[in-house]
């Protein structure tokens, strides 16, 4: 079968925010466009896409971690519990997912995701070779077909009703290239009462990802923050910052009883 490759590698930095209030650090990182250097040699990631790509079907996708001669990376060291993470989302940003790529050996992860509609939907792929700091590669997916148009426009809500759990999201008015907090509290649904069985996931409490509205995306628009460990009892909060001012998405993830929530929000930033 024949394939196209698609080949762009940018590197994370890891910014480390600290509370005004508590001094305790939380982990921010955005991507920037530029190469990974390491002993003399890029680090690039390849992603190989079938030619025919189908909405709701599996698609098999292979990340190979190269270095510049087109050689495997052939270590990869674990981070949040996993070796890579790989966000998608679709580039009008209604279409979020989080998975997690098989590790094969030799550089190479694989993985079979099904994307619900035809357009475009981008990838940042997270991982970190051996001994080396965090990366972040954009990817691009194409599939074909007529582009559905939007039934209804998306509300900027503070609140998310979740199956059994209500989300609410507060933070002080955001401001491009100020620190915020933002904090997502949480209750019952039916009595709106605190809940207290939150779970850690991928190791901390709770992960948010941020991406600007942008067209085309690139790793510039793209945030993901780990939760403060001193979040109070049914309540996680993110200390982050906004680059530019636009509009942004937020996906909070949670765990609640061994179950994942996913709440979404935008942001206007000033």
């Amino acid at each position: 079968m024949k394939h196209f490759i698609s080949r762009i590698t940018v590197v994370t930095t890891l910014f480390i925010a600290t509370s005004c209030s508590s001094g305790v650090k939380s982990g921010m990182h955005q991507g920037e466009n530029r190469t990974s250097q390491h002993k003399g040699h890029s680090i690039q990631a390849k992603l190989t896409v079938p030619k025919n790509v189908v909405a709701n079907q599996p698609i098999p996708l292979a990340i190979d971690i190269q270095n510049s001669s087109d050689k495997a990376a052939s270590n990869s060291d674990s981070f949040q519990q996993k070796q890579m993470h790989l966000i998608i989302v679709s580039d009008d940003l209604k279409f979020f997912d989080r998975i997690h790529p098989t590790y094969k050996g030799n550089g190479r992860f694989e993985i079979n995701p099904s994307l619900p509609n035809p357009g475009g939907y981008t990838l940042f792929s997270d991982y970190k070779p051996s001994k080396q700091k965090e990366q972040v590669t954009i990817q691009k997916v194409s599939i074909p077909g007529k582009v559905p148009l939007p039934t209804e426009l998306e509300k900027f809500s503070n609140t998310k009703i979740l199956s059994n759990t209500k989300v609410n999201l507060s933070q002080a008015k955001p401001q491009a290239g100020k620190e915020v907090t933002l904090t997502f509290d949480f209750k019952e649904a039916a009595n709106n009462q605190a809940i207290k069985d939150l779970q850690p996931y991928l190791g901390e409490k709770g992960h948010l990802v941020i991406i600007k509205s942008s067209s085309p995306l690139t790793t510039s628009d793209y945030i993901h923050a780990q939760a403060r460990k001193d979040s109070p009892e049914g309540k996680v909060q993110f200390i982050t910052s906004f680059p530019q001012s636009g509009t942004y998405k937020l996906w909070g993830q949670f765990n609640r009883n061994g179950k994942i929530i996913t709440a979404d929000f935008w942001v206007n930033v000033f």
